[in-house]
């Protein structure tokens, strides 16, 4: 793992994102002050913004910055809006670019790809708000299933549905928040997260939560999941792992640091997501793996930062 740490005089004004009006909003922030201390305190001339501020587009396009951290989580941050604004004022920024993002936040786009390139992802079923929902229930005919929104994240609007009932009740709830859901198998089974940092897999985690759910108040709730890193895992099982991660983030074109999260199943394993903008909480999961990885958090934040680009 690459330990250089650029001069941080070179990367000039650096404006971090955080906030925006998402259903992670509270998370972003966190994420973002986060990040903001850690380049502070190496010498880097960084300001935060928040996109739901007033003011914030003056503010971006004529504060004098010359790059971009993007600490956004959900919607308007981490779905290609931001990241087109960025390159059409010509501001390196963070991270994945329009499509890579685009692609990526959309759970049904993203396991269509991930089929096409021959990845293992539980199997599904996508639903738009005004089709045949009762042509939808007839095709669920087995159980448990997950259903969720198909463009947010942290669990946001999801359910465990055990039966036709909490099944659409699953769909009310999800399309309170979306009008694509996405209807998923449900796979019993061990949690592990990779992160893949510039094109390398960083130390496989063990999810643990407490609850048997890993779910919003699991994620950001301090001792309420147990993390188990390097994952106890044979050695075939964690490469196959590594591997999958990193050729998932080839497939989605992502860029810089993102999460590819899986269900193990005895020997097999499937693929949920990937995520193109990981927290960067004292509970998330890239600064674990990369501290695994001998990274500091300072250090992780600077790489990231280093790798800020246009027209990904």
């Amino acid at each position: 793992m690459n330990r250089l740490v650029a001069d941080p005089v070179r990367f000039g004004r650096v404006a971090v994102l955080m906030g925006g009006d998402s259903a992670e909003r509270e998370i972003s922030l966190r994420s973002g002050s986060a990040v903001l201390e850690a380049l502070q305190s190496a010498g880097v001339d960084a300001h935060g913004l928040d996109p739901a501020a007033p003011g914030f587009l003056r503010e971006l396009g004529d504060g004098g910055y010359d790059r971009v951290f993007i600490a956004l989580h959900g919607r308007g941050g981490e779905d290609g809006v931001m990241q087109g604004l960025l390159d059409v004022l010509g501001l390196p920024y963070t991270g994945s670019g329009v499509m890579s993002s685009s692609v990526a936040m959309d759970k049904v786009v993203s396991k269509q790809i991930m089929l096409y390139h021959q990845i293992p992802t539980p199997g599904f079923i996508a639903y738009r708000a005004g089709e045949d929902r009762a042509a939808l229930l007839e095709r669920c005919r087995h159980f448990p299933l997950i259903v969720k929104p198909a463009r947010e994240g942290s669990t946001i609007g999801i359910t465990v549905a055990d039966d036709r009932c909490r099944l659409e009740e699953g769909l009310d709830l999800a399309l309170e928040l979306d009008d694509l859901v996405l209807i998923e198998d449900f796979i019993k089974g061990d949690e592990v997260t990779v992160s893949v940092l510039n094109g390398e897999a960083l130390p496989i985690i063990k999810i643990v939560p407490k609850s048997g759910f890993y779910d919003y108040r699991s994620k950001y709730t301090p001792g309420q999941t147990e993390y188990i890193l390097p994952a106890p895992l044979d050695a075939e099982l964690y490469t196959r792992l590594q591997e999958t991660s990193v050729a998932a983030c080839r497939a989605l074109s992502c860029r810089g640091a993102a999460r590819v999260d899986f269900m193990i199943r005895e020997q097999e394993f499937f693929c949920l997501e990937v995520n193109t903008i990981p927290g960067m909480t004292e509970t998330s999961l890239l600064p674990k793996a990369a501290a695994e990885a001998g990274l500091s958090f300072n250090e992780l934040v600077m790489q990231i930062l280093d790798d800020a680009g246009l027209n990904k």
